[in-house]
This record gives C-alpha cells, structure tokens and sequence, in this order.
C-alpha cells in the first residue's frame, strides 16, 4: 500500500477516498524544515497552496515519487527539480471550474445590486433608497 503525506489541508471527502487504498498521514502547517524531516519513507505528497515543494525538500524525500497538487497552479513546486528525480508532478486544473463560476456569478449580481455601497452605508448609519435600487436582471 503506498504511503501518501498530505501536508495541506483538504476536504474529508478527499481524505475519505486516499484513505481508501492508500496509507495517509495528514500534517499541516509545518516549515520547510519539519517537512523535510517527515517526508522520509512517502511515496506521494499531496498539497495545495500553503506548502512550497522546494529542492530541500526533494532531496529529503527518498521515496517519493508523485506529487499531487489538489488545485491548479504548480507554481509552488519546483517542478524541473521534481521532473529531473523522475518524481511525477499532476494537479487538477478543472476541480474549481464550478465553484469559480458560481463565484464569478454571485460577485456580478452583487455589483449589479450594488450590494458593497449599500453594506457600506448601511456602516456608517446611512440609507439612501434610491441610490441602491439597482439593476434587475430579468
């Protein structure tokens, strides 16, 4: 059974899945140092973007041969160093397609209600009707 260090945190129902068919040891929050003392004996190191995959790191991590970055961007990890030790770098660039739409989708009607001005005044003790009626969608 691979050994998986998950070294950022991510949803129980990822976990639930690793935990499935691999061993998972889950730690966040460690320095680079700390990592590189634990990461000895995995197989697979799973981040998102609180961890930075560094050279120290690879050269600590003697058995590792994945590294799965739970999200898009790779920036985060040296991937030619990685690429050069023959370690596997993959990442999911389509997992937050829906909630960046849904996000992009709520930040429009809130500008077309004009929502943040009305929160804003509201703050201030204010409440001007007319100015906040905005723009109906249908």
């Amino acid at each position: 059974m691979g050994k998986v260090f998950v070294s950022d945190a991510i949803t129980e129902d990822a976990l639930s899945e690793l935990k499935q068919h691999l061993d998972v040891h889950v730690e966040t929050g460690l320095s680079e140092a700390e990592l590189c003392e634990k990461i000895k004996g995995f197989d697979a190191l799973m981040v998102r973007s609180a961890t930075t995959v560094t050279k120290a790191i690879l050269d600590a991590a003697d058995s590792l041969k994945v590294i799965g970055r739970a999200g898009v961007g790779v920036d985060n990890i040296d991937v030619p160093e990685a690429t050069s030790r023959g370690i596997l770098v993959i990442n999911s660039p389509q997992g937050n397609t829906i909630s960046a739409a849904e996000h992009t989708f709520a930040l429009i009607l809130s500008a077309a209600r004009r929502i943040p001005m009305a929160h804003a005044t509201m703050n201030e003790g204010r409440w001007d009707r007319k100015k906040f009626t905005g723009n109906e969608l249908y």
